[in-house]
């Protein structure tokens, strides 16, 4: 079960964290894996170890949130491997503030990236997915774009927004057997967390690594693994009946918490 032999997966922002263990775990299960990274040094770290795996994989390097990039890399995709079966959108950025201080430009950072690079990314593949008679998309959501999380204004305006994108990509393509979905994750615990700690409270990141970890009712952050293997159900042949839908990963946040 959960096969990708001869898929061509393109997954943006798999150099590092979660894009990471899914291009991995991708190309362990048979797809040859395609990463989009803006960090050209992550990407083809990344791709090498997967080759070192013998898997296959191949980094391009691509800002997501400039179209005309986009486009570019998924015709060389689509020139080299003759198309795209699925699609992983990790690449994103964070923020932390509220409405009062977030700025324009805090706003615009990150809806050009977590928004326009989603929409970029699905609209790069979304004729060619069409014509090939269909295709898999997954959407890296957040918890924080259904619920609300203190201190979190514009990261949560655009996770929400990703999260109606999948509704309407779901909705508009499924008679082209186009699915897509998305992951809304609690905290998982990345390189991410542990600089963000360093950052802000260094010499307090045990203590205020066991207090965000305990915020999640099992006790614990997710890992990168957990996330990706969710990933390699929904965009497997295994979840053909399976679109249109969110699907939180949050260790009980949303269902259990006080």
């Amino acid at each position: 079960m959960f096969k990708l032999d001869g898929k061509i997966a393109a997954i943006t922002g798999g150099g590092s964290g979660i894009g990471k263990a899914i291009a991995e775990l991708f190309a362990s299960r048979g797809a040859a894996v395609c990463i989009l990274e803006l960090n050209a040094s992550t990407g083809e770290e990344t791709a090498k170890n997967i080759i070192s795996n013998k898997g296959k994989a191949k980094a391009f390097t691509c800002n997501v949130a400039e179209q005309s990039q986009v486009k570019d890399v998924f015709a060389a995709i689509v020139n080299e491997f003759g198309r795209v079966d699925i699609l992983v959108n990790c690449a994103g950025i964070s923020h932390i503030g509220r409405l009062d201080n977030t700025t324009e430009n805090d706003f615009d950072r990150i809806f050009s990236v977590n928004v326009k690079g989603v929409y970029n990314a699905m609209a790069g593949v979304i004729e060619q997915m069409k014509k090939q008679g269909g295709g898999a998309i997954l959407n890296l959501a957040s918890i924080a774009g259904s619920i609300a999380i203190a201190d979190r204004f514009a990261y949560s305006m655009s996770k929400g927004a990703l999260i109606s994108m999948t509704y309407s990509v779901a909705q508009d393509y499924v008679a082209h057997n186009i699915r897509c979905n998305c992951i809304s994750p609690a905290r998982i615990h990345t390189a991410f967390v542990d600089g963000f700690l360093k950052k802000n409270y260094a010499g307090q990141e045990k203590e205020m690594f066991e207090k965000l970890s305990k915020v999640q009712p099992i006790g614990r952050m997710g890992k990168p693994e957990e996330v990706a293997s969710l990933a390699l159900y929904l965009c497997s042949d295994e979840a053909a009946f399976v679109t249109g839908t969110d699907y939180p990963i949050d260790g009980g946040y949303i269902k259990l918490r006080n």
